[in-house]
């Protein structure tokens, strides 16, 4: 098993018995050597609604027990809410979750006392699994225990954090639909709108799981958006992803509106001095009066570790205001904020509400229909998606070939213009000689090869994007012919 850009995942064949056990194990152990639990600490086990997420979170707790620790059984509830949770107990946390990808995958994601794992934690972990592996560490497929469950206080810190946000009644007179799907936000997602005095419809709720990606939302999400938005005449509709960490927010007519446009609102509705974010983010964030004056922009590799550790820099620098987002809207506040005089503590990691909330005020202040506020911004235009089931070894030969030499990444391109700069901070992003960007991204954890593009106008966007897409089928076509020919040829693909 591997970690990626957040969490651990696999595919739920490879995930289930031994795996769950083992690294939950090895999370113990590793919060003991760092003198972040001792026996009998607790800590919370979470998860989403993806079928094979409660079978997986008994392995947990089981392992959990046999390591000393004291589990409590959170059950279904948003990912921020039990990382809060944690924060205000001092208690480490895991969360059963594969986030967006599919029902047949799925992951954990790991929580310190004081917030999310980093890259060296993910290190460290990993380490003392392969040592529990190697020793003959067994499977723990049932609980050691009873674990008492502590959702309803989770559950009811985590929405008391976000009616406070905003002021009462602020967002009456709003018609807003819930896209429900399968998130574990949806019940709390209507609760704190009506709690602001919106007219709240649950739209499309499902007892099977339905992956939602926010980050590139699927042309069959969009048209059921764009249906309901008219049939039912709403001012927005709201969802999130599996785990309720991604935000999901469509404007009047069912359209999509951008992450990191939903994350450049949040930094002004929190008036943020300096804003950390990966380098997919849409690059128009750096524009002179996008962000407010005096902020700084901080960007880096792709992932909430990431993200992360860079407002840890900010804070140990002596900064005040540091917050973070993703190019798929995940927040993140990494100090203490002030809100019409009421103070918002830190919770470093990826939260969907409160850039919901930030962005349905900005349009109610504004007076403007949620299109006209993203018309507002000006900030190219920006699309992405991915090809699944593209193997990690054929990524891997690809990015190699690109960073090659200039005349490789000038060849694979022809097809779409002529390269002006390129960024290698995470996967390989081209900015092309007339100004528009195409970024090549392998995923951190999943076979699959991403794309993204920015272009001055839709239509300009969308074209790159699927001949961007197409350049990489091309190549992994070529690229199988090769290794099926023969496994002692040179692979570097031609141009």
């Amino acid at each position: 098993m591997k970690f990626g850009t957040s969490g651990l995942r696999g595919l739920v064949t490879d995930l289930k018995g031994r795996v769950s056990s083992l690294y939950p194990a090895a999370f113990a152990q590793y919060l003991f050597k760092a003198g972040l639990a001792q026996s009998g600490s607790v800590i919370l086990v979470g998860r989403d609604f993806r079928s094979s997420s409660p079978s997986i979170s008994d392995t947990v707790i089981g392992a959990l027990f046999r390591s000393g620790l004291s589990p409590v059984d959170c059950g279904t509830l948003p990912t921020p809410a039990l990382a809060l949770y944690g924060l205000k107990i001092g208690a480490a946390s895991l969360m059963v979750t594969g986030s967006h990808i599919p029902d047949d995958r799925n992951g954990i994601k790991f929580y310190r006392p004081d917030g999310e794992i980093g890259k060296a934690d993910e290190l460290g972990i990993s380490q003392i699994a392969t040592e529990l592996d190697q020793g003959g560490a067994g499977t723990i497929d049932i609980r050691s225990g009873t674990a008492p469950n502590h959702s309803g206080a989770a559950e009811a810190l985590f929405v008391a954090r976000n009616q406070g946000l905003l002021a009462a009644g602020a967002l009456a007179g709003l018609k807003i639909g819930v896209y429900q799907h399968s998130t574990v936000a949806r019940d709390l997602l209507l609760q704190v709108l009506q709690g602001y005095s919106a007219y709240v419809i649950a739209l499309g709720r499902s007892e099977e799981f339905i992956p939602i990606d926010t980050e590139s939302v699927s042309a069959e999400t969009i048209a059921k958006l764009r249906k309901w938005a008219a049939e039912h005449k709403l001012d927005a509709i709201v969802s999130a992803d599996g785990d309720g960490d991604r935000p999901l927010l469509a404007d009047e007519t069912g359209e999509p509106l951008r992450g990191d446009l939903l994350g450049l609102i949040t930094a002004q509705f929190l008036s943020a001095k300096v804003v950390v974010t990966p380098v997919t983010s849409n690059s128009g964030i750096e524009v002179a009066g996008q962000s407010g004056e005096g902020v700084e922009i901080v960007r880096t590799k792709v992932g909430s570790p990431f993200v992360i550790a860079g407002m840890l820099e900010a804070l140990a620098a002596g900064k005040s205001d540091v917050m973070g987002f993703e190019a798929n809207g995940g927040v993140l506040t990494g100090s203490a904020f002030t809100i019409s005089g009421k103070v918002l503590d830190p919770l470093p990691t990826r939260d969907s509400f409160l850039p919901i909330l930030a962005t349905l005020s900005f349009a109610v202040l504004k007076e403007q229909a949620l299109s006209r506020v993203a018309a507002g911004f000006s900030l190219p235009f920006a699309m992405a998606d991915r090809l699944e089931n593209f193997a990690v070894e054929a990524s891997a030969v690809l990015m190699t070939y690109l960073r090659a030499s200039d005349a490789n990444l000038a060849a694979f391109l022809a097809p779409v213009g002529a390269v002006l700069s390129t960024s290698d901070i995470d996967g390989l992003r081209v900015t092309l000689a007339d100004g528009r960007i195409i970024h090549f991204r392998p995923s951190g954890n999943a076979p699959e090869m991403r794309c993204y593009v920015e272009a001055a106008t839709q239509e300009e966007a969308g074209l790159l994007l699927e001949q961007g897409l197409q350049l990489i089928r091309d190549w992994a076509s070529h690229f199988d012919a090769r290794s099926t020919s023969s496994d002692s040829q040179d692979r570097r693909p031609s141009s």
